[in-house]
């Protein structure tokens, strides 16, 4: 509900905002036993077996193979398969699922550093692909990752799932009918407590993988390391060698959301930060401030994961986006509209809040497009896009200096020592 003194361009934005979301929205129609999507699911650590438990709505999908280098992690993704009635075979080598011919897609839920090979290796299989953010580990693969879905013709569906929601689809419209003006800045943060974060990792001695962990399988690509418990299943986000820690496991959610309501311009970044409080065995800064210049507008990210404070409403994240008329500001529980002349008193125009399961509706989604071969809500394209920024952040914080970006050429001119992180060494016998 638009609130009193609603002017007559908002309730006109308001109605066409909420007309073209009834085009998107996705559909949840069960189909019958004989037109079942059969997905085969890789990596079944947290993220793989809630994607398993949000099939429990759906008659049409059956989880026919599950994939993951841990017995424990298999044993608790077949029990959650089990419970939807589903009897999926086992293996710790995804290259087993992806030769199933029984299998019509792959959910790629391992850790960051494990996302590009199967993903890629799925679709010339002709597979579809539900693969999880950031798209890959490096730009590199997140470049490649794209042009093999435009060259396969496959559905790859970018686990950013904010684009499959309905408020962040209507805010997006607002926002590009121009009803808070000329935007000129993006403010995204993710803050979360030190206790969010899992505590501190500690330093503790390598040791011997637990049993039934095919260690050297779960390295895969990534640098040959003694098994370390730090470095293992969560902690695994806070290393280089596997992912890039949350400014672009968390991260790219926001830069994803900014791209889309804006366009994906970013021409130069400078990001600086450091482990400043969780001074533990992680590698990844627990604390980074990061500037784009986007061209028309600037964007800002604020990384902090040694406070939670919220900056705007009631959660560890958000983003705010400021137009010449007025504000926008927006997270998971929904979106707040500002007049440009309400700075004194705060009191909102417009407010909208959701509810319900974000990844059902993404899922939902990639369904639909799997049968009706349209382009996902996000696609592979758009995953590089929002993968690509984080990652210019990161470098700029490993150099201690800015980068500039030619998106056109997909590299960092006249900087080779920059343009070497762009991708990354591969152990044997793996590489792309």
């Amino acid at each position: 509900m638009a609130a009193p003194g609603c002017t007559r361009r908002r309730f006109m934005t308001s109605t066409l905002s909420a007309a073209a979301l009834a085009a998107v929205r996705p559909t949840f129609g069960a189909l019958g036993a004989n037109e079942r999507i059969r997905i085969g699911v890789i990596g079944t650590g947290g993220r793989g077996v809630s994607k398993i438990n949000t099939l429990r709505r759906r008659d049409d999908v059956e989880v026919v193979a599950i994939c993951d280098v841990d017995d424990s992690q298999l044993d608790r993704a077949s029990a959650a398969a089990e419970n939807l009635g589903h009897k999926p075979k086992r293996t710790k080598d995804f290259r087993h699922v992806i030769d199933m011919p029984d299998v019509d897609a792959v959910f790629v839920t391992t850790c960051c550093h494990w996302h590009a090979i199967p993903a890629i290796a799925a679709m010339r299989a002709g597979k579809d692909v539900f693969l999880e953010k950031p798209s890959g580990h490096t730009i590199h693969e997140c470049r490649l990752i794209a042009d093999v879905a435009k060259e396969t013709k496959r559905i790859v569906q970018i686990g950013v799932q904010q684009r499959s929601v309905p408020h962040w689809q209507n805010a997006v419209a607002r926002i590009q009918a121009g009803e808070i003006g000329q935007v000129t800045a993006a403010r995204a943060y993710n803050a979360w407590s030190r206790e969010q974060m899992g505590g501190n990792l500690g330093n503790p001695p390598d040791a011997d993988p637990p049993p039934g962990v095919d260690y050297d399988m779960w390295l895969g690509p990534a640098p040959k390391r003694p098994f370390n418990p730090a470095r293992f299943h969560f902690g695994y986000y806070f290393f280089f060698d596997y992912s890039s820690g949350m400014t672009n496991a968390w991260g790219v959610h926001l830069f994803d959301v900014v791209h889309w309501a804006l366009g994906s311009t970013v021409r130069s970044a400078a990001a600086s930060g450091g482990i400043y409080v969780l001074k533990d065995a992680r590698d990844t800064p627990d604390t980074l401030e990061a500037v784009f210049d986007c061209g028309d507008y600037t964007m800002h990210y604020s990384l902090c994961h040694t406070n939670g404070w919220r900056r705007f409403g009631s959660m560890d994240h958000g983003i705010e986006f400021v137009g010449t008329e007025g504000v926008l500001q927006i997270n998971r529980r929904g979106f707040e509209m500002f007049d440009h002349e309400a700075r004194a008193t705060r009191e909102p125009y417009y407010s909208e809040s959701v509810e319900g399961n974000d990844t059902v509706r993404h899922q939902a989604n990639f369904f639909d497009c799997m049968r009706s071969r349209a382009q996902p809500a996000a696609d592979a394209e758009s995953g590089y896009h929002a993968a690509a920024t984080g990652y210019l952040a990161l470098i700029s914080y490993r150099l201690g200096r800015s980068v500039r970006w030619d998106a056109e050429k997909a590299t960092i001119p006249g900087d080779p020592e920059a343009a070497r992180l762009l991708t990354k060494e591969y152990r044997e016998p793996w590489s792309l």
